[in-house]
């Protein structure tokens, strides 16, 4: 895990407790891409919590986006989400 990906999951764990959390650092996939010029990354982020119970899809973002709102568009450029409550998160394994 690179130091920006650690970062990443500090800020998340802090903010959401010990949670499953996995964060992809895809920015290898972008290179070219004007927005990998900016220097930030591109990431794909997997998070299970039981404070995502009872929001919609874009509730979940929010909270996500303002957890992580001092590292947009600076460290991060892009950042997929999957949002996942823990009984969605067990359906989904199955």
């Amino acid at each position: 895990m690179n130091p920006r990906q650690q970062q990443i999951e500090q800020i998340l764990l802090a903010e959401f407790g010990p949670v499953p959390c996995d964060i992809q650092d895809e920015s290898a996939l972008h290179a070219g891409h004007a927005g990998a010029a900016s220097g930030g990354g591109h990431y794909r982020l997997r998070l299970v919590s039981t404070r995502f119970e009872g929001l919609s899809r874009v509730a979940r973002h929010r909270l996500v986006y303002d957890c992580l709102r001092e590292m947009m568009h600076k460290e991060i450029h892009a950042l997929a989400l999957t949002l996942l409550t823990p009984v969605e998160a067990d359906a989904s394994s199955s």
